[in-house]
């Protein structure tokens, strides 16, 4: 059996990490490992399209690219079950809560990341899913109501016009 409590697989934003086992509260899931980058190195490397940039503070920046950095698997979630916690100048994945296997290891990445880069309409966790389901719901009967009362409106001029007594031509 492995040591990890988790594994990669696939999910609806491409890979993500699944518990295999249950994940205790507040037990560390993964370390977010990489190399350390300086604030000008980090930008240039953000310009170039490198998503996997953690943030330690202003001046030091973990470039998760390497494929050894399995924490770069957790995907973004407005509902999470685990969070980043720093602790002297690494990036561990820690769970908010107990973790059932099979369950998706998520975390929120913050409101920067989540305005600029995956885009507000376009997050795709489960709690966004959810919203933008019972938005469209919610649009469709109004709009059923909508076209329910102008049919009745419109049955009711009908019905208003036929009992109208007509002029008698001369």
């Amino acid at each position: 059996m492995s040591r990890r409590p988790f594994r990669i697989g696939r999910s609806n934003t491409g890979f993500g990490l699944f518990a295999t086992r249950p994940i205790k509260k507040k037990a560390r899931i993964t370390e977010y490992r990489g190399p350390v980058l300086d604030h000008e190195t980090a930008v240039r490397a953000e310009n170039r399209g490198n998503r996997y940039l953690f943030e330690v503070s202003k001046n030091r920046t973990i470039d998760g690219t390497p494929r050894y950095n399995l924490a770069r698997y957790a995907n973004h979630s407005c509902n999470p079950n685990s969070e980043p916690i720093i602790w002297r100048g690494r990036v561990f994945i820690r769970a908010l809560r107990t973790i059932k296997p099979g369950e998706q290891i998520v975390y929120d990445y913050g409101t920067d990341y989540l305005r600029n880069v995956i885009g507000r309409s376009n997050c795709r966790c489960s709690r966004c899913r959810r919203r933008r389901a019972r938005r469209a719901r919610e649009l469709r009967a109004a709009k059923a109501r909508r076209a329910a009362r102008l049919s009745r409106e419109r049955r009711a001029m009908r019905k208003a016009v036929r009992g109208t007594p007509r002029r008698a031509k001369r």
